[in-house]
């Protein structure tokens, strides 16, 4: 099972780690809370309230918005193209770019994020490209962010100022689940951390309480040697 009897509660204004390694079903959960994928059993509540979540429409409605992996931005389009794309202000059909513009520029004012909204995605860096998919998400009045193995394609300079916004937003009240193997990253920026395995919910716990041993531990099931390799790991053996 992808996901078998997972239970997931995250607090309001917290940036809430969810770690495992790979396939142990953290994408999944999420596509669940987005939804794209349809569970068998199981009910979400958001304040308190059941949601019915059935696709990423029912999502965005509740307030949750998702930045995948792999991002869903269109090269050919311009910023604010893409931040738009469905919501672009216009009249009899025909859209109004200077007001589009103006509206993703005071979007990424409000909330730090500045890019330039008529250059092309294409020509953007990929720490630029990813601001650009937040602000898509902030555009559609999410407070739930899911961030999906942010870090994987960014270089160190960028994971830094992806960290910078993400205690910004939560400052502003956004809540942030952070999905990772990188348990590093984990103690840097989380709040708490929920650690996956199997597909199974092993636990959850706040950073004060925890270290890299103990939820790598928690990831596989068994003790863990941590120490710097100069040469590749061998097959088999677990490298943190």
């Amino acid at each position: 099972l992808a996901n078998d009897q997972v239970d997931f509660s995250v607090e309001k204004g917290e940036v809430h780690a969810l770690v495992g390694e790979n396939g142990a079903g953290k994408t999944t959960l999420m596509n669940i809370l987005y939804g794209l994928i349809k569970p068998d059993s199981g009910e979400i509540f958001i304040d308190g309230n059941k949601a019915h979540i059935e696709h990423p429409d029912d999502a965005i409605k509740n307030g949750i918005g998702m930045v995948h992996q792999h991002f869903k931005l269109v090269p050919s389009f311009t910023v604010a193209q893409n931040i738009m794309l469905g919501i672009e202000p216009n009249t009899a059909g025909f859209l109004k770019t200077t007001q589009e513009n103006e509206a993703v520029s005071q979007l990424a004012k409000k909330f730090g994020l500045l890019v330039d909204p008529t250059t092309k995605v294409r020509d953007l860096p990929v720490g630029m490209q990813q601001r650009v998919e937040i602000l898509k998400v902030l555009q559609r009045e999410a407070k739930i962010l899911v961030l999906d193995e942010p870090t994987a394609v960014l270089t160190p300079q960028d994971a830094n100022e992806l960290f910078t916004i993400i205690r910004g937003l939560t400052k502003m009240g956004f809540t942030v689940i952070f999905i990772t193997h990188k348990l590093v990253e984990v103690l840097n920026v989380a709040d708490r951390v929920s650690v996956m395995r199997n597909g199974r919910m092993i636990g959850t716990k706040k950073i004060a309480d925890t270290d890299i041993p103990d939820l790598a531990r928690m990831m596989v099931g068994r003790e863990v040697l941590l120490r710097v390799k100069k040469k590749p790991a061998t097959i088999g053996e677990t490298v943190f």
